[in-house]
């Protein structure tokens, strides 16, 4: 039988709406969206450029740059989050959902070593020993598949595989439940996507995890994800298994989707 505690494992969201200002403009990227991410959930959120899924995903940890309105709710394991202050919400990032962002490079300071960056975010977040955060950054090697060697090394000497991999290792420092992952196979090419990709959702499974997937390759998201969402114009326009989507999708926006993608695969190949 599910308690009460247990229905609470997850990241809710609901009707949320984010606008971006510009000097005499508004954006509404995000329009009344709603979703949710069990723990042990893989869900996909697909679509173009400019479709919004971004925007709704930095929503959670509150990442947005200021100034961005965000209005709805989001909740996570039965807490609000969005009236929370910076020093509360501070407390659950990293902890409860964690954060592997969009390119790689873009989420490490050139001058510290792999090893640095996963040792500075457990000293902050779980007060840890720099010699205990060593051993558990040697153990975070092992678990994304990347030589402990690479721990010395600056983030301009790694290919993009082993950045990915390595801010992966960053966002798993502090066990979170939740993994939020924004176009993490950006830049890659084809074969380091899709190991990139198996690499996660074998650790998000492992571990019992709920991950959100932003990507524009639905296909690929329809490989690994249990359940696939897509946006069009900051709506979510479908939703459903990953395999229904794929194979039968509903709305027309994820018929052109799924053919465009179709018509360049056959092009590339051809």
């Amino acid at each position: 039988m599910t308690t009460a505690n247990e229905t609470k494992r997850s990241i809710t969201l609901s009707d949320i709406s984010v606008t971006y200002y510009g000097r005499a403009s508004e954006v509404r990227a995000v329009r009344n969206c709603s979703l949710s991410v069990g723990k042990g959930d893989v869900v996909g959120l697909v679509g173009e450029s400019g479709s919004g899924k971004s925007s709704i995903l930095m929503a959670i940890p509150r990442l947005l740059p200021v100034g961005t309105k965000v209005t709805g709710s989001v909740m996570c394991d039965g807490e609000e989050l969005t009236g929370m202050s910076e020093r509360e919400l501070n407390v659950r990032r990293w902890r409860r959902v964690a954060l592997v962002p969009q390119g790689a490079m873009n989420s490490f300071t050139p001058h510290l070593s792999i090893e640095r960056h996963i040792t500075e975010a457990l000293e902050h977040h779980l007060g840890i020993s720099r010699t205990a955060g060593r051993a558990r950054a040697a153990e975070l090697m092992d678990i994304v598949d990347l030589q402990r060697g690479i721990l010395t090394r600056y983030p301009h000497e790694l290919s993009g595989g082993q950045k990915q991999r390595a801010a992966l290792a960053v966002a798993l420092a502090c066990d979170p439940d939740f993994l939020l992952a924004d176009e993490p196979t950006t830049a890659l090419d084809v074969i380091t996507q899709k190991e990139v990709l198996q690499t996660i959702t074998r650790i998000v499974r492992e571990r019992d995890m709920g991950l959100l997937l932003v990507t524009h390759d639905l296909p690929l998201a329809a490989g690994v994800c249990d359940t696939l969402l897509v946006m069009k114009d900051g709506c979510m326009v479908e939703s459903g298994p990953a395999g229904d989507v794929a194979a039968n999708p509903k709305h027309p926006y994820t018929k052109t989707l799924i053919e465009a993608i179709r018509y360049m695969e056959t092009e590339s190949s051809s």
